[in-house]
């Protein structure tokens, strides 16, 4: 009986099946590293605003607290955006002329709020409570960067899963006293790192920082 196939078959069938066995797993770690890429994620992704609102002035330059701003981090699941009457209460009396608070200005006159674009989004399936956070001793840095030096915000880490769970298992790095939480550049003094350790100071149990309802509601 003739030969269907010539000898080099069976080694072509080998290398096909070993070929088939590397190339599943780097494309499945090629296409998890894309998941966890800039692109995908935003990170550093400069987002303009309809005004142009400097943080590395205001929380720079002049220290202004995030909290002054922000006025719900403390109390609420959302940080809130500071309306225009807020920001004419200092507007009002400080560099009038600019083409930016005569913005803020018409935007005050004609009870027309300012629609500012968000720069950090998470999916509708995610949960997050910024109360829980920055009473937890969570400074605004860890998930928000220095935006005391930047003067067009960006989103300074990927907010990925991977992220989150990492300080959820291991959040001590990320604690300071709450009075401290939007201090930029924030140190521990002596009498910090004399004090208890963060964890036993907040009552935060890590035990379950990392089950699925935390989240995922």
């Amino acid at each position: 009986m003739s030969q269907l196939f010539p000898r080099s078959a069976n080694r072509i069938a080998r290398l096909t099946l070993i070929g088939l066995a590397l190339a599943i797993p780097l494309f499945i770690g090629l296409w998890a590293l894309s998941l966890q890429s800039p692109n995908n994620t935003g990170m550093g992704t400069a987002v303009e605003q309809p005004i142009a609102f400097s943080h590395e002035i205001h929380a720079g330059r002049l220290d202004i607290s995030c909290i002054y701003c922000h006025t719900t981090a403390e109390t609420s699941p959302f940080a809130g955006m500071p309306s225009t009457q807020q920001c004419m209460t200092c507007h009002s009396q400080i560099v009038q002329g600019l083409p930016d608070v005569e913005a803020l200005a018409a935007s005050l006159q004609q009870n027309i709020p300012i629609e500012w674009h968000r720069v950090y989004n998470l999916p509708d399936y995610v949960y997050f409570d910024h109360s829980a956070h920055v009473n937890g001793g969570i400074a605004c840095e860890t998930c928000h960067g220095r935006v005391d030096q930047m003067s067009v915000v960006s989103q300074a880490v990927p907010l990925t899963m991977d992220w989150c769970l990492s300080c959820h298992r291991n959040p001590t790095p990320n604690i300071r006293p709450v009075a401290d939480v939007a201090v930029m550049g924030w140190q521990p003094s002596a009498n910090d790192q004399a004090a208890a350790t963060p964890l036993e100071q907040y009552a935060i149990n890590t035990m379950h920082l990392t089950d699925c309802d935390i989240c995922h509601r």
